[in-house]
């Protein structure tokens, strides 16, 4: 019977290296199907009902452009439906800040003189959360409404990584780890950025690789003759700083566990959002996360580590009103500290869950794939969800 286990033990690390191998050699099978060899990953069109509540403006405006010859030019069918890409669209805000009659309203969001750069971290301790989700359509509503945006995917699982239509293991592109290593071989976040398939949204994407940061981390903290170690938690802020001037909003995926990449994330954040699924055990783990994450904190702050930020919010995510227990818990924690939950919950949806397996999101898929009711209530629920959340980021600026 030991000698069972013994030789079970000794070959678990080259089976699951093969099976980790299998899983990816079909996984790139898949993904030239989808995407041939140098192809990039698209991006649909927009109809002229989807841009001009992206733009704030009425359909009949944007059809006296197009009639007036103002503007990009849209595709149009033989019934005389108009659709925008998403650089037409990008075109238009810009067309419309420049020659729009109105004083105080401004198409084009970025930063003004004296707003400083918005760095949204997404956490959860457990997995399962939507917390990738819930980053990606959040990275890519703020660059549809015109902010220039920076996804840093933190986690090196990497899935918001392949949402982008990256694969780590095979594209071999470098990680936020190039930047934050400690060695003579580290690279400035210039190197890492990615363009996305959508204007105004760069990527840096991750890769198993960022683990590293977790071993180098306290061994470089043990080295006296070096601070660099000990002030671990200046690395993002610091890395961020190079291109501030290119973004309006960062947002990070942190990893689901409490370790030093995620930390490193918070101490460079202005905003928190803190993804929860309304069930006893992702509230009790949640708990838990909250009192390890004060206590690491407040162990920290004497060598300089501070988390000031502008909010911090809970959202509830794959919420299903009609599930007692669930809305029980939902009550539980609006009864806890209602002033830091979002108004908006993110519904569970199978749009969102269908799109997912075909990595993409909701705001990249072709609504026809889907019945037209739950298509549209899961695209209401998401853009009231991050809706608020731009209203947040606004707000921090001092925009009304």
């Amino acid at each position: 019977m030991n000698m069972a286990t013994n030789i079970e033990a000794s070959d678990f690390d080259q089976e699951i290296l093969q099976q980790g191998e299998l899983i990816s050699d079909n996984l790139n099978m898949l993904r030239l199907e989808q995407y041939p060899p140098d192809a990039e990953k698209g991006l649909r069109s927009f109809s002229l009902a989807e841009v001009a509540d992206y733009l704030g403006v009425t359909q009949n405006h944007i059809k006296k452009l197009h009639l007036e010859g103002k503007g990009p030019v849209p595709a149009t069918t033989s019934s005389g439906r108009r659709t925008y890409s998403a650089e037409q669209m990008l075109e238009l805000r810009h067309f419309l800040d420049k020659n729009g009659r109105s004083d105080f309203k401004r198409y084009v969001p970025h930063r003004r003189a004296g707003e400083p750069l918005q760095v949204i971290s997404v956490v959860n301790f457990k997995g399962g959360s939507g917390k990738t989700t819930t980053t990606a359509h959040l990275a890519q509503y703020l660059a549809l409404t015109g902010h220039r945006v920076l996804a840093i995917d933190l986690d090196p699982q990497a899935s918001l990584t392949a949402l982008h239509g990256i694969q780590p293991e095979l594209d071999k592109n470098p990680s936020l780890f190039e930047t934050l290593r400690y060695d003579d071989h580290r690279k400035s976040i210039t190197e890492i950025i990615q363009p996305t398939n959508f204007p105004g949204l760069d990527i840096v994407p991750a890769n198993l690789e960022l683990q590293e940061y977790e071993y180098q981390t306290p061994l470089a903290a043990s080295n006296k003759s070096s601070p660099e170690g000990r002030l671990f938690f200046t690395r993002i802020s610091s890395a961020l700083k190079e291109v501030e001037d290119r973004y309006d909003v960062v947002v990070i995926d942190c990893p689901p566990q409490l370790g030093y990449l995620t930390l490193t994330a918070l101490t460079a954040s202005t905003s928190v959002l803190i993804t929860v699924h309304p069930q006893m055990l992702d509230i009790m783990s949640m708990s838990q996360f909250l009192l390890m994450l004060g206590g690491i904190l407040e162990s920290i702050k004497g060598a300089g580590a501070r988390v000031k930020l502008n909010w911090f919010r809970y959202l509830v995510t794959r919420y299903e009103p009609t599930d007692g227990p669930q809305a029980q818990m939902v009550g539980f924690m609006q009864a806890m500290f209602s002033k830091r939950m979002l108004q908006h919950h993110m519904l569970k949806s199978t749009a969102i869950s269908d799109a997912g397996i075909t990595k993409q999101t909701l705001y990249e898929v072709e609504k026809n794939q889907f019945t037209r009711s739950t298509y549209d209530r899961a695209l209401e629920c998401l853009n009231s969800v991050n809706g608020e959340i731009t209203g947040l980021i606004h707000k921090a600026w001092g925009r009304k």
